[in-house]
């Protein structure tokens, strides 16, 4: 059975990985030593890491495509669900707000950006690069994930941000690269958990969003879960590594796999709660509902990279929440956005900004 797991898992998961870091060490043999990998440029590695999977697999333009086809489709719903709403109800419903329920949701935000901060520092510490405090970690985690999210095309905005912050402690661009990966582990991993549940035991709520029957997100749920399990299986009988040279990277033990998702768990769920609280009282709708809508919604969002999900969050939460009032509804997701985002990247912003002024003064 592991020997299933190991060939499944290492093509699955190993192949791009590999295929990239083959790349980029036959450019180090040219003439790259370590050093120069700590002075190139950001958009220079990023550039090539971007040439070398678009040569080997094309899956760049793919993507592009499937994120203008999700923009456009974000678009025509919001068109048609929104050309008859009243703005006026939108703004009186805003204004109707229970004070209590932002507070509550901002402090569910405020956990959920809290949480965020535990994906670098457990990112570090995997790498090798436990020396760095959490105080660091806190700072390039709040920053990168707040204007990367707003910003779109996060791998290199937030890449960049982080390299910024963390250059000081010894972290080269490939480094960097490397806490890209594991992050993307974390967040990926606690989606598909997230999302295998629900569409497992509620179906109905993934089917509002996706259109799809039931039986066949439950099949979709089951087959997520049935691969977390089987990856961290695959983890279990010694430590596991992708990549190679300055490339590799050591991956996470089963039992850290498990705080892993652990960590995932927790942000989606705070910023699922955020929602939840801001929702109108009437008709009353459960928790998990919720929680499964919000997870799919922030899912295609991130994969149409419009900075912040601007649209095509709102447009599939819309959608699959028909039962309340779209002036309420809008209302809703309009606070929770200035919450969730537009607060956020402000003070992301205000800190970068301090930050800089004082390493310039010194």
């Amino acid at each position: 059975m592991s020997q299933l797991y190991d060939g499944l898992l290492n093509l699955s998961i190993g192949s791009c990985y590999n295929a990239v870091t083959q790349q980029c060490e036959v450019a180090a043999n040219r003439g790259f030593d370590s050093e120069a990998h700590h002075r190139m440029p950001m958009p220079d590695v990023t550039s090539f890491i971007a040439r070398s999977v678009n040569e080997r697999t094309g899956w760049n333009r793919i993507g592009v495509a499937v994120s203008l086809l999700i923009v456009a489709a974000a678009g025509v719903a919001l068109f048609y669900i929104l050309r008859d709403i009243d703005l006026d109800r939108v703004v009186d419903a805003i204004g109707a707000k229970p004070v209590g329920a932002i507070s509550l949701s901002a402090c569910f935000v405020a956990a959920g950006y809290v949480t965020l901060t535990f994906y670098d520092f457990f990112s570090l510490r995997t790498i090798g690069f436990a020396s760095v405090p959490y105080r660091v970690a806190a700072l390039a985690s709040f920053t990168s994930y707040s204007i990367g999210h707003n910003l779109g095309a996060t791998v290199f905005t937030a890449g960049a941000v982080r390299w910024r912050i963390y250059s000081p402690w010894n972290l080269s661009i490939v480094d960097v690269a490397k806490m890209a990966f594991v992050t993307g582990l974390t967040f990926w991993m606690g989606n598909i958990v997230v999302l295998g549940l629900g569409m497992l035991l509620h179906p109905a709520a993934a089917s509002a969003v996706n259109h799809l029957p039931g039986v066949a997100n439950q099949a979709l749920g089951a087959f997520g879960l049935a691969v977390i399990a089987g990856y961290t299986l695959w983890q279990l009988p010694r430590p596991r590594t992708l990549g190679r040279g300055v490339w590799a990277i050591t991956l996470p033990s089963a039992p850290l796999t498990l705080v892993q998702i652990g960590i995932g768990l927790l942000d989606l769920a705070a910023g699922g709660m955020a929602l939840y609280v801001l929702l109108p009282n009437d008709p009353s709708v459960d928790f998990l509902t919720v929680l499964v809508i919000y997870v799919t919604a922030a899912l295609i969002g991130f994969l149409s990279h419009a900075p912040g999900s601007l649209g095509v969050f709102e447009a599939a939460v819309l959608i699959a929440l028909p039962q309340f009032a779209k002036e309420e509804l809008l209302a809703s997701l309009l606070i929770f956005r200035c919450l969730y985002f537009v607060l956020p990247l402000m003070l992301a912003l205000c800190l970068m900004a301090g930050r800089e002024i004082r390493l310039a003064a010194r």
